[in-house]
């Protein structure tokens, strides 16, 4: 299963980790998982290069994590993010768990 949990500190978000793969399907047919990871670099790519926000940035396999300062802009992109992985956790349930911790 694919966890991800969005950081925020209040209404702002400050970051986000995901863990896992789905297991939907075998590497290279799972559509899920590349759902996710797609999402997730597209957003990590519009944060780092063309919002030029400075944010840590970590990503191994199964595992991708970025903190950054709260911006207005950092709070757009995670929160279609996080939108969009809402949609994508009701479709598929058991493939993708979806949280939000406060710091």
């Amino acid at each position: 299963m694919i966890s991800v949990t969005f950081y925020k500190n209040g209404n702002d978000y400050t970051g986000f980790e995901l863990k896992g793969h789905s297991d939907y399907a075998e590497e290279g047919e799972d559509i899920v998982c590349a759902a996710v990871s797609s999402a997730a670099y597209l957003t990590v790519n519009n944060i780092t290069d063309f919002f030029n926000i400075k944010a840590d940035v970590t990503v191994k396999d199964g595992y991708m994590k970025l903190t950054a300062p709260e911006s207005d802009n950092l709070n757009r992109l995670l929160d279609g993010f996080y939108q969009h992985l809402l949609q994508l956790s009701e479709q598929y349930e058991k493939d993708i768990n979806v949280n939000i911790s406060e710091v």
